[in-house]
């Protein structure tokens, strides 16, 4: 999996204790230890060759399920999920954090075939099952990705057949809207076709899986080439690739495209798949995507037109990456909205061009772009994390509508279907 090979090149090494010269053998599982005050190792159960753990001046080793885990002994009681620690119900920490002691170590340690046990020096006792400390473990979490995708050029989404989904079942069912969803998980875009369309019918679509992002364009809007709004995709130009609010801190994380009426020519919608061409950087050069990934840039929007006055700035990288993981999860590129570049130093500079240059080149390439006929009646849902969309030139008088949606909402509507989101 791509992110994968993003790990080797941020690695952050594991810190261990200076205690660690006090290293001991490692223990099976089924083995209990006693920690005196001369941290002599006490060992009455048989061994199991599932997992072996060690302890440390200030951390616990656990190996498992092929995965080597660190846990600070800090960290251990915090998460504690015990009735008195964590509420099942509300599933919140109840136990203040400030409150536990930083140099807290456990007073005895046991671990069985499934689950590790802790008794801390006041005698509460932290279970833990081992699959979970696997799942939420530093180390687990690295081999893990948040969001699974399906990475594609033109042909990749064409050979895929990626079916749009019926409205009526989108609207209706769970199973409808459960495929929708899956599709614009993996893919970054999603159909859905038989819309009626007007304004009203396009917006209760949007509501059916987020809130809609109320912003400075105002709720729901209709888009056409009057000029209304001080930005190029109020005309007939051609638009090249982007994505939406590169100026906001935080960019919009779906967008809604419905469009209502085109009497004219041209006017396709062009869509191409950021991390797709991220990746391709990444074989490439991993120089400049680190470089993409580190030098924060500035996005503004300056508008006075009517009675519209807005100045917007966003902060950031073109490429974000999770620490942990580093599995890209946003692009912020707009060449329109990019401002003036003074959060780079002069010896940086330079190769940050480069390395724009090199991610420019392959989301230009002809092979990686999608383009799409929007048509009444078919909505477009997009990933602006992800995803950028451009357009051809158009002539005659041609009517879009659509909004933005909170991406939190859209993932929350998700999980609950049962998809990993």
């Amino acid at each position: 999996m791509w992110c994968r090979r993003l790990a080797s090149l941020f690695k952050v090494p594991c810190q261990l204790s200076g205690s660690t010269r006090h290293r001991s053998p490692w223990l099976p599982c089924e083995r209990r230890t006693v920690l005196a005050a001369v941290s002599h190792w006490h060992h009455t159960a048989p061994e199991s060759l599932k997992c072996a753990w060690q302890l440390h001046g200030d951390h616990l080793e656990l190996r498992y399920a092929n995965t080597l885990m660190r846990f600070d002994f800090v960290w251990l009681r915090d998460h504690c999920r015990s009735a008195s620690c964590y509420n099942a119900k509300t599933n919140q920490r109840s136990l203040d954090t400030a409150s536990v002691d930083l140099g807290i170590k456990p007073k005895a340690v046991r671990v069985d075939e499934t689950t590790l046990f802790l008794t801390w020096p006041d005698g509460h006792v932290t279970r833990y099952g081992l699959e979970w400390l696997v799942k939420n473990s530093y180390e687990g979490q690295k081999q893990q990705v948040m969001h699974p995708r399906i990475l594609w050029n033109a042909e990749i989404y064409r050979q895929a057949q990626v079916p749009s989904v019926d409205c009526r079942s989108f609207l209706e069912t769970d199973e409808g809207l459960k495929e929708f969803l899956q599709n614009f998980l993996l893919y970054g875009i999603a159909f859905v076709e038989n819309v009626t369309p007007t304004k009203e019918d396009t917006e209760i679509l949007a509501e059916r899986i987020s809130l809609i992002r109320e912003t400075i364009y105002g709720r729901m809007w209709y888009f056409t080439s009057d000029f209304s709004r001080g930005d190029t995709a109020y005309t007939k130009l051609a638009l090249d690739r982007h994505t939406d609010t590169t100026y906001f801190q935080e960019p919009c994380g779906i967008q809604v495209f419905h469009c209502l009426k085109h009497e004219g020519t041209g006017g396709r919608t062009l869509l191409v798949d950021g991390f797709y061409a991220a990746e391709q950087v990444l074989r490439q050069a991993p120089d400049q995507f680190e470089l993409l990934s580190k030098v924060p840039l500035k996005h503004e929007y300056v508008e006075n037109v009517g009675d519209c006055h807005n100045h917007m700035i966003g902060v950031g990288p073109v490429l974000n990456v999770y620490p942990w993981n580093n599995e890209l999860y946003l692009i912020r590129y707009n060449n329109y909205d990019r401002a003036v570049i003074n959060t780079v130093p002069y010896d940086v500079v330079h190769r940050w061009y480069a390395a724009h240059r090199t991610l420019t080149a392959e989301l230009r390439r002809p092979e990686n772009e999608l383009w799409v006929k929007l048509k009444p009646g078919k909505a477009l849902f997009i990933d602006n994390w992800r995803v950028l969309h451009g357009r051809e030139a158009f002539t005659g008088y041609r009517q879009l509508c659509g909004c933005y949606l909170t991406r939190d909402d859209v993932l929350n509507t998700a999980r609950l279907l049962g998809l990993q989101a």
